[in-house]
């Protein structure tokens, strides 16, 4: 096994924020450097953040966005400091996850050391423009500025096809790679024990029906329209807890729209889990995971759910539902509360079919980051040789 390998992961999000870029970077640098060589992350600065990953981290200059704490801009070119500690790095390949400040860097330090980069298309960064800006103007030129950066690059890499579409659509023309996403999450054997530590914790019992939804409270992850699905489900009589873990810029919104609807008792509002054995717990429990966003591309929580056979709800032609076989491996729905809830009430009336979707889940959609990151560097391998030859 080659153990020379030096790469960089140039991202403009990492902890103390959690989101799936950031999960995605960790595992990447974790896995190299565990099994291939060195590698270093270069992210934005978080002040009385303490770094204690087992790989090297350079941080640089940022300052914080107001409309999306705690996510924070990083300005590489104002941190000399940063700029001359990457520079003295003998790297073999750099990766970008952001074409924003961060993939500016890689791109800078790539050109200056004639080496390969590669970036990964993770977000459709048109909601995040229109959210942000309130113009579609504003979107279609941010959404241009990203198109030309991609177009920078050596090698272009996705996270599925529906999300290779979306940058397609973006106005992108060159090839596209696709490298899935994986988790960090390997199987427990007792199952039993996990589901036994929420039911404690949040006193359910054994027959409650329990809904799951795991990531960031933002609108545009359609988390509006869910909460109005069960509303309509409470009104037809049903019984349930709908665990909703994760915070985010609209979560005051969303607690305000569970009392307006007089969700209280149902709806628990966990904040966010760090501890990833608890978090196992919340998958394990849930008789479905409710993820019907449109927005993200390949959710590292369906990973998360796949690994636990928590069976998933999502929303028919979304990026995230890319692999879902409707009522074998997951469950799809049309894009409104009604259908929504009339898809849960009938999956909740069979929960022999919950238990064998979410086991036929684990079987076919499971993808541990081990082996993800096993063809990740052997796709490295392959654009540093290429690019050599080339030269």
């Amino acid at each position: 096994m080659n153990k020379n390998l030096i790469i960089g992961q140039f991202t403009d999000a990492y902890l103390p924020i959690t989101d799936g870029v950031v999960l995605t970077v960790k595992n990447y640098a974790h896995w190299i450097e565990k099994k291939y060589g060195k590698c270093i992350v270069i992210c934005p600065s978080f002040p009385k953040f303490i770094d204690e990953d087992n790989f090297d981290i350079i941080r640089f200059f940022s300052i914080p966005m107001p409309l999306r704490p705690p996510y924070r801009m990083g300005i590489h070119y104002l941190d000399l400091k940063a700029i001359k500690r990457v520079e003295k790095i003998p790297f073999h390949i750099v990766h970008a996850h952001s074409p924003f400040s961060a993939g500016l860097f890689a791109l800078e330090t790539a050109r200056k050391r004639k080496i390969p980069i590669v970036a990964t298309f993770h977000t459709k960064y048109y909601d995040d423009f229109k959210s942000a800006t309130k113009s579609d103007f504003l979107a279609r030129i941010g959404v241009d500025i990203i198109v030309k950066f991609y177009e920078k690059v050596d090698q272009v890499w996705t996270v599925n096809s529906s999300t290779a579409k979306t940058l397609k659509e973006y106005g992108f023309k060159k090839e596209i790679e696709i490298i899935p996403n994986g988790t960090d999450i390997i199987p427990p054997e007792n199952l039993e024990e996990y589901k036994e530590k929420i039911n404690k914790i949040y006193n359910l019992s054994q027959d409650d029906n329990v809904f799951l939804y795991v990531g960031q409270l933002i609108l545009h992850k359609n988390i509006k329209m869910l909460i109005e699905s069960l509303y309509y489900l409470k009104m037809k009589g049903f019984s349930f807890k709908f665990l909703i873990v994760g915070t985010g810029k609209d979560e005051k919104y969303l607690k305000d729209l569970v009392r307006k609807l007089k969700l209280d008792k149902e709806v628990i509002f966990v904040g966010k889990i760090i501890d990833r054995e608890l978090l196992k717990g919340f998958y394990a429990r849930a008789d479905l995971f409710l993820f019907p966003s449109l927005y993200d591309a390949s959710p590292l929580v369906l990973q998360e759910a796949f690994a636990l056979s928590c069976p998933s709800l999502l929303i028919k032609g979304s990026n995230a539902s890319e692999g879902i076989i409707d009522g074998y491996n997951g469950f799809l729905s049309e894009n409104n509360a009604i259908s929504y809830a009339n898809m849960i009430e009938k999956l909740i009336k069979n929960k022999p079919l919950l238990r064998e979707v979410g086991k036929n889940a684990q079987k076919t959609l499971y993808r541990p980051w081990e082996k993800v990151i096993d063809e990740v560097v052997e796709r490295y391998k392959e654009l540093i040789f290429t690019y050599k030859k080339n030269f």
